[in-house]
């Protein structure tokens, strides 16, 4: 016999609502459905104490109540909760996401940031005429954190990402993009130069953390246009 402890799953957003006493029996109205919003349990009590509030009150409470869901076995931190006993690594939700989104390569291209635990759009710049995706993905970044700086919102520290290239080139304080730079993307190159020199003469504390699409999903930012 299997000691594996039961848990049971709530659907706030899917194919259908409410109360699903296995993963086998939440997954088939969530896996596939954009925008679904779902989480596990360890009791049917917490379950349908969940339940009975609407998504956005459970997760604003959950947030405010951060600490004291570290502490607490009962509640384990999820963003979108398939099986925590498969994946045991998953967002902060009191976080923000960033992403950007280009037609064509080149392109028009256009980068936002959004509140990881609701989606709430923060920022939002372009479209850019002649852009690329990576370039949009380190502006995001960029962007992200010196609004941070300026606003000086000392309850948010990290910034989601899922650009590998991004990452690296906010690392390195410059954008290795590849891109020609002509009279229709004069712009977009100003604004390259502009956030090169900020990395150059800010120190920030934010962190900048890889969003694990794999594992959870398209990042919140996303423009839904895959």
């Amino acid at each position: 016999m299997s000691d594996k402890k039961k848990k049971y799953y709530v659907i706030w957003i899917g194919l259908e609502r409410g109360v699903f006493d296995s993963w086998n029996a939440c997954k088939k109205y969530v896996e596939g459905y954009k925008g679904a919003k779902y989480k596990s349990f360890e009791s049917k009590e917490l379950a349908e104490e969940a339940y009975s509030r609407s998504y956005t009150e459970y997760i604003n409470t959950e947030t405010a109540n951060s600490d004291a869901r570290k502490a607490s076995k009962a509640q384990p931190k999820a963003w979108i909760d398939r099986d925590l006993d498969e994946k045991g690594d998953w967002p902060e939700l009191n976080s923000w996401s960033v992403d950007a989104a280009c037609s064509g390569n080149p392109g028009k291209m256009e980068y936002r940031g959004v509140y990881t635990a609701t989606g709430q759009e923060i920022f939002k710049a372009g479209p850019f005429e002649q852009g690329t995706n990576n370039v949009g993905e380190f502006l995001a970044i960029v962007h992200g954190l010196a609004l941070l700086k300026q606003k000086g919102e000392s309850n948010i520290n990290l910034i989601y990402s899922d650009s590998v290239n991004g990452m690296s080139w906010v690392r390195q304080g410059k954008c290795k993009t590849k891109l020609a730079q002509t009279a229709k993307n004069a712009q977009l190159f100003d604004l390259i130069r502009r956030a090169e020199k900020w990395l150059e003469n800010n120190h920030y504390t934010t962190e900048v953390r890889k969003w694990e699409t794999e594992e959870w999903g398209e990042i919140p930012a996303d423009f839904g246009r895959k």
